[in-house]
């Protein structure tokens, strides 16, 4: 079977509307973003504009939804938004928001789903990113149960079993449906979510939510939806399947399998995107560290001026043209800068981590920069992150991936690993200036 290629959104679409918890306004904006880029929503209300990757890391937590959250910048409630994305196809989109909380509208998907369609689909020249389950995978927490199975390679097969038996106006509700097969425009979009009328009240009497009626979203009590009715006979384990499919859009690329969801919620599908990337880390680990270098440390000599001591790419051992390249660098006791940081309790000092990694980057430029006469030269860090010590012994695993190339500028986004573990990431950019002979 082909590979598929990236998808984004030919033309921005604009939507504007209330946030579900802050009741404030906001306006959202779907924009089309390049290959690889993945989906990032951008605070524009704020002095100078934040960017947050839809990444697992960012995650924040937080009751009943999922949020992400950079350093003390937040996005609020973006699982709808990300299931409208996935749902309907789109690898690549960057979306402004107005204010620390996307628009609910109904509570549901279909909003931002019918956006996109408006919007259209731009095919890119890049493949599609793909996981597929090839062993049982399973998350358990308390009465919750989250399993991946082998299944189909060309969709995700969803079974969502949401058992509410002690409320009969929900009862026990089982779902299938095949994302990237069915229609997930009409079957899972329009879904609302849900809660008791106790919950509803419980909410409003601390302040929460207080600017929504059951008119706004869907309230069931004893005897059904309280001044509204259900959209679906099993509306609610539908929008079960809208949140599970905008939490795994966290996973960065499309999975393929089967998943059994049994009274899950955004906890335990979270847990699960994370046991899917330690996987995903452990696989490419195993396959990339044991096979021939892609260029051994004689050619990344030819390409990087840099030298002992500050030569910090060893070799690479993957290179996807010229949008993503992995490389190794093995730490050393007997590395210079451990004789002073620190005596006793050596660790790699953070910035000779983002160096390797600026040092990767520039080899990963160069592939688009050769017979152009121009040189990356470092401009500036972004979104700098450091998450867990190196020490001496270890084995970084760098990884560069192409954001975009200017004609003044490139941009990166990197990650340093140890083993499945981020240890460093950050977005470098680089100045492409012209190449002056010695």
């Amino acid at each position: 079977m082909s590979p598929t290629k990236q998808k984004t959104i030919d033309q921005p679409v604009e939507l504007t509307g209330l946030g579900l918890f802050s009741g404030q306004q906001c306006r959202l904006k779907f924009l089309p973003a390049e290959a690889d880029s993945g989906v990032t929503f951008i605070r524009t209300d704020l002095p100078a504009p934040a960017r947050i990757a839809a990444d697992i890391a960012h995650v924040a937590k937080r009751a009943r939804r999922t949020s992400l959250l950079n350093g003390s910048v937040s996005i609020e409630t973006v699982e709808h938004v990300l299931s409208a994305v996935s749902g309907m196809g789109i690898d690549n989109v960057d979306i402004e928001v107005s204010a620390s909380e996307t628009p609910s509208f109904d509570g549901s998907a279909g909003p931002f789903a019918e956006a996109l369609k408006q919007a259209g689909v731009k095919e890119l020249d890049a493949d599609q990113q793909v996981m597929v389950i090839d062993e049982p995978m399973t998350v358990s927490h308390n009465d919750a149960t989250l399993a991946l199975l082998p299944g189909p390679v060309d969709c995700l097969d969803i079974v969502y079993d949401l058992d509410y038996s002690q409320t009969p106006s929900i009862g026990r509700q089982v779902v299938a449906f095949r994302l990237d097969s069915d229609d997930f425009a009409t079957q899972i979009a329009p879904a609302r979510t849900f809660c008791l009328a106790s919950e509803a009240a419980e909410m409003q009497a601390r302040g929460i939510c207080e600017h929504l009626t059951p008119t706004d979203v869907l309230v069931i009590g004893p005897d059904g939806p309280v001044e509204n009715s259900f959209r679906f006979p099993d509306e609610c384990a539908r929008h079960k399947i809208c949140d599970l499919v905008g939490d795994l859009a966290l996973l960065g690329r499309r999975l393929r399998g089967r998943i059994v969801a049994h009274r899950t919620g955004h906890e335990s599908n979270h847990a699960m995107v994370r046991k899917l990337l330690k996987a995903l880390a452990e696989k490419h680990l195993i396959a990339t560290t044991t096979g021939e270098p892609v260029m051994d440390i004689r050619q990344v000599m030819r390409l990087l001026p840099h030298r002992y001591p500050f030569l910090m790419v060893d070799r690479l051992i993957e290179l996807d043209g010229d949008r993503k390249a992995v490389g190794i660098k093995n730490v050393s006791i007997n590395e210079p800068y451990f004789q002073g940081h620190y005596p006793g309790q050596p660790i790699m000092p953070g910035v000779m981590i983002l160096e390797a990694l600026a040092q990767l980057s520039g080899i990963l430029l160069s592939r688009r920069l050769e017979h152009t006469g121009k040189i990356a030269v470092l401009l500036s860090m972004d979104r700098v992150k450091m998450r867990r010590p190196v020490r001496p012994g270890d084995q970084l695993i760098l990884e560069a991936v192409r954001i975009h190339v200017r004609s003044r500028t490139g941009h990166c986004r990197c990650r340093a690993l140890i083993g499945p573990d981020v240890a460093a990431e950050a977005e470098i950019k680089f100045m492409l200036v012209d190449s002056e002979p010695i």
